[in-house]
Order: structure tokens, then sequence, then C-alpha cells
């Protein structure tokens, strides 16, 4: 593979499936090319799991190349079926809307923006599924697709097999995506989609109907599944979801994320989520014998390309502070807490609870009879405890739980 853009795809772990490798490294190698991935609005922010595919859109720059944002105004409302075991829950245009304008403020910030040649390109689907006569859409459209076919697709198949519903709303939804890719091949002379391994079907619908209706080639290209050594699916964790956005998970948590990355994981993880050059990776890791130095690399060279290099920094310096000098981070966790509550006095069960930071007073019971909570860095081992004053130093209490997690509590 002489193409750069792809032979590094390769290289970093990110190439799946290609409908033509060949011919599409034939063509990046001859111009600059504009490819998108397509990214639902199910939420006010990406999780980590998401990803992999913002670092390719980045990638892709860095050779040359123009990436297409489609954020999913139109295809939401519906619901992709892919991966899902049941219907996912339907959202009204103005939450969608909400949720597309926060989600772009992680692009902005991953993506070059400044230069008018690689900038990316953000497009609404709603801009054109929602303006679709239906009768005239089964027509043009919905007659290049058998069912025949589309009950091969993973997304439907599974579905059926395991005798889970699958409604009629969300078997369109591969029409809906493989008219997305015509729609911009078309009008914004798109060639390639990318997706994750569980698209594959609806990209190849998307390039025959291209093939059927413009007599033209357009190319599909996936990236694997990724899975921790764990086994589970990137993006969750026991705490909930890792999202993108600073205001849902904060550049410190986001870190420690990395940071807690499996011994298994690291090397892999080094190419996916960071920009160091492979050679130099290589090497990295051949002279580095400490693990731990590695996950910290990791840790570092993420959050300096979601946050920046200085959140970055921060984060590394309040870990250190508060694992190795036994002190208060200042880029911690907060948890607030009004005066009232204290000047009365708060039991421990209650303020660790109304924190979720576990979910139930029963969980806080069983991690204090084990000794998992700590306050200023003192062991808790009455769950009759009251938090007053006097604990807090400054107005700033430090409360761990287990070994990694580390909050500020904080009058106000």
């Amino acid at each position: 593979m002489k193409n750069t853009f792809l032979h590094e795809m390769k290289e970093r772990g990110y190439l799946n499936q290609c409908t033509d490798l060949e011919k599409l490294s034939h063509i990046c190698n001859n111009k600059s090319i504009s490819g998108y991935i397509g990214f639902d609005c199910t939420a006010s922010s990406l999780h980590v799991g998401s990803l992999l595919q913002i670092m390719i859109l980045r990638l892709m720059q860095k050779h040359g190349h123009q990436p297409i944002v489609l954020l999913g105004g139109g295809t939401t409302l519906i619901g992709d079926p892919s991966g899902k075991d049941s219907t996912r829950k339907i959202l009204d245009q103005i939450k969608i809307k909400k949720n597309i304008k926060s989600i772009k403020k992680v692009f902005n910030k991953i993506l070059n923006t400044s230069n008018k040649n690689v900038a990316p390109k953000f497009v609404d689907n709603a801009n054109w599924l929602n303006k679709l006569n239906y009768i005239q859409f089964l027509r043009d459209i919905g007659s290049n697709f058998t069912i025949n076919k589309m009950l091969t697709f993973d997304s439907v198949k599974l579905r059926l097999e395991r005798e889970q519903s699958l409604s009629y709303m969300e078997f369109n939804y591969m029409i809906l995506q493989a008219y997305d890719f015509f729609k911009l091949f078309k009008d914004k002379n798109c060639i390639l989609q990318i997706g994750g391994s569980d698209q594959w079907g609806n990209i190849v619908n998307g390039v025959d109907l291209i093939r059927r209706k413009q007599k033209k080639e357009a190319y599909g290209l996936t990236t694997p599944l990724i899975t921790l050594a764990s086994g589970a699916k990137m993006g969750k964790t026991e705490s909930g979801a890792i999202w993108l956005n600073k205001d849902l998970l904060s550049p410190y948590d986001y870190w420690q994320f990395w940071r807690n990355t499996d011994d298994q994981d690291v090397e892999r993880f080094l190419k996916f989520f960071t920009e160091i050059e492979l050679t130099e990776l290589e090497n990295i890791v051949k002279k580095e014998n400490n693990i731990n130095n590695l996950k910290i690399l990791l840790a570092n060279e993420a959050t300096k390309i979601l946050h920046g290099d200085e959140a970055s920094k921060k984060a590394e310096k309040t870990a250190r502070d508060t694992f190795e000098g036994g002190g208060l981070g200042s880029d911690l966790p907060e948890l607030k807490i009004e005066s009232n509550e204290i000047e009365k006095g708060i039991k421990i069960l209650d303020l660790i609870a109304n924190q979720k930071i576990l979910s139930s007073k029963s969980e806080v019971r069983r991690a204090i009879a084990n000794k998992g909570f700590k306050i200023n860095d003192i062991v808790i081992d009455d769950e009759n405890k009251i938090i007053q004053i006097k604990d807090f130093k400054k107005n700033i209490l430090k409360l761990s739980y287990g070994k990694k997690k580390h909050y500020l509590v904080k009058i106000i």
C-alpha cells in the first residue's frame, strides 16, 4: 500500500475492511479526497467509544484530505439498530438540535479548523431527510434495495435471531444511511464513508446505491470494534460513560481513565489514541521497562489532544500530588455541599449517597465496612460518622474511595 494516509491507518490498527483498497489508495495518491463519518446525536456528548473515528478524521487532515462530519439530526429521529437489542429512546427535534450544538464543541477542539483546505465540513442529514417525499423516495431510492439482502445484515439478522422486536422504522435506517452517502457523493464530491465494523452492511449499501444511481465508484472503509482486555466494549466503565465533553467529565477524570488502562491494552492504545510517530513509539515501548510510565504517557497524550497541553499537565500534577504526596490535587473532581447542611452536620452515608459516588446506602455501608472510604487520607471506620465543619480545611475536604477515586468536597 503506497498511500501514506491508508498506510498509517493500517499501521496504527485503524483499518478493518475496505470495499476496494487498491483503487482507493491510487485515488488518494493522486488527489485530496473528502470522506465522511456519521455520528448520531442521542446524547449531549459523544463518549470515548467514538474517539477512534475522530482520530481517523484527524489523520485524514494530517495527510491533506478533508473530513466531513455528519451529525445525524435526521437519522437520530429513527435510531441506528446496529448492535442494539432494543429500540433506542426516541428524541424530539429540539433535544437533538441541542445535542448537535454540544457535540460540535469536541470536533472543533480535536480537528484542525484553521486550514481551509482540510477544515472539517459539518453537515446535518435532517436538512435533506426531513424534506423527503415518502412516495418519491420509495420509487427513487427504495426500489434499489431488496428485502432479501437487507435481512442478511447483522443489524437486522441478529435482532431477529434473538427474537427481539425490530420496528419497521429501524428497518429503514440502513436505507437512510445509504441515501446520506449518495447525497454527499452527489453534492459534496464525497467518495469515502468510514464507520465501525458493525456499519459494514450499511456502508456497502451506500456504495451500491451510488453505483446504481450515478454509475460511479465510491468507497467504504471500516475500523475494528475496540474492546478492552477485559472484553468490555470501549467507552463504558462501572462508573458510567467516559464522555468527551468537559462539562460531563473533567479533564482530570479523563486523564485518570487512560492512566488506569489495563497493561495488555497500553501499547495498542498508544497507537490508537496518540499521535506519537510509530517508529518513535516503537523505540519508547522497547526501552521503557515500567508499564506505569507508558500509561502516564498515554494519559498525557490522549488528554492533550482533547483538552490541550495545559489541562494534561495539570491533571498529571494533580494525580502526582494526590497519590504520591498525599495532598489535595487542584484538579480533582469537585462535590459541592450547602453550608447549612454542614452546620447541622451530615451523616457520611448521606453525603456519599447524595453525591451519587455509590448508588445506594447499602453499598456505602459495605464499602465503609471494607475500609474503602477515607476523609483527608484517614480511613472511615464508622458508618454513623457525622461530617462537621471541623473536618474541613479552608472549606475543603478530601474524600477518597478506594485507591483511585478522589474528590474535593467544597462548602458553598
